[in-house]
């Protein structure tokens, strides 16, 4: 019997053991569902009078409104999770320990702390210092914090596993570190992780549900209110439900933009007859150095390209 690397292959009691615990499975979340959908049926909250209140215009303005502030809110917390991301996981990059380590207990500390907390401190801990911030910043300021150093991390894991070679070979020719950060190790890492900085965005987008909590009017902070209002039968499920599926969508379409950037990302361009071209993400040694040489040029740094290589050889 041929074997996996990962695990042994299973023989035929072992598969119909798989089988029946997979029905199973199925028959359990199957009858939990039905036995859900029942109990809302009983308690007629599929009833016409509970579904009234999405009859009016206004609501569902009020609705677009709710989703427009979960949409700001998440659009400044993924581009400040992302610039932070990349500040932290080149500083912890660092091979200075003074460096280093100031930024690995940031990072650490803000990946430990939930971002709900980090809210309560942020909204009802400052005021007590005289400090007072609108729910907006607070919650862009927390999911900024907590998704950055995520980010962070999983951009230290990119960069750390790529194969030693491409860091040496970016020294031979001649570049410095920041050059062979920049234009060697970033690129790759940030391409292998891609999906899973994207993976992190979503749950960026998700987090800023808890904004409701601090009073901050997003999505759901509507949903909670419409479903109290006695005068529209307190539609507090349903509500939910709707605000659910506008979450649901909003994810599947931020989904949808990672799966068409990540394809983007990983298509290499084809030249109809004659011999073939090279991909575009590949460059030359000269264009390295020259890249190189123009930031030196840009910042007035010296020491940089093939010769400073040789002086640092000396």
């Amino acid at each position: 019997m041929s074997s996996s690397v990962l695990y042994d292959v299973p023989g035929p009691r072992a598969i119909l053991r798989n089988r029946i615990i997979g029905v199973i499975t199925v028959l359990v979340v199957v009858a939990i569902a039905a036995f859900l959908v029942w109990r809302l049926a009983v308690t007629g909250q599929f009833s016409a009078e509970k579904w009234n209140a999405f009859t009016y215009t206004r609501i569902w303005e009020q609705f677009a409104l709710a989703a427009g502030r979960t949409l700001a809110a998440f659009a400044l917390a993924a581009v400040g999770a992302l610039a932070l991301g990349f500040v932290l996981a080149i500083g912890r990059l660092s091979e200075h320990a003074w460096i280093r380590w100031p930024f690995t207990v940031v990072i650490e500390f803000m990946r430990a702390v939930p971002v709900l907390v980090m809210m309560f401190l942020l909204y009802y801990g400052l005021p007590v210092i005289g400090i007072r911030m609108e729910g907006y910043w607070v919650v862009v300021i927390a999911l900024v914090a907590y998704n950055g150093s995520v980010l962070a991390e999983v951009i230290r894991a990119g960069v750390e596993s790529l194969p030693r070679g491409q860091k040496e070979a970016g020294y031979a020719i001649g570049l410095r570190k920041s050059g062979v950060m920049r234009l060697i190790l970033l690129p790759q890492a940030i391409r292998a992780m891609m999906p899973v900085i994207l993976a992190q965005l979503v749950v960026t987008l998700k987090d800023t549900a808890l904004g409701f909590i601090i009073t901050y009017e997003e999505l759901l902070f509507y949903a909670k209110f419409l479903g109290a209002q006695n005068g529209l039968e307190r539609p507090i499920v349903q509500a939910t439900i709707v605000a659910g599926a506008i979450y649901i969508a909003l994810c599947l379409a931020l989904s949808g933009i990672a799966r068409l950037v990540e394809k983007r990302m990983n298509r290499v361009p084809r030249v109809s007859g004659g011999a073939p071209t090279r991909p575009l993400s590949e460059t030359t040694d000269t264009e390295l150095i020259a890249a190189q040489t123009a930031t030196d040029g840009a910042t007035g740094n010296e020491g940089g390209g093939f010769a400073g290589f040789q002086r640092r050889g000396r």
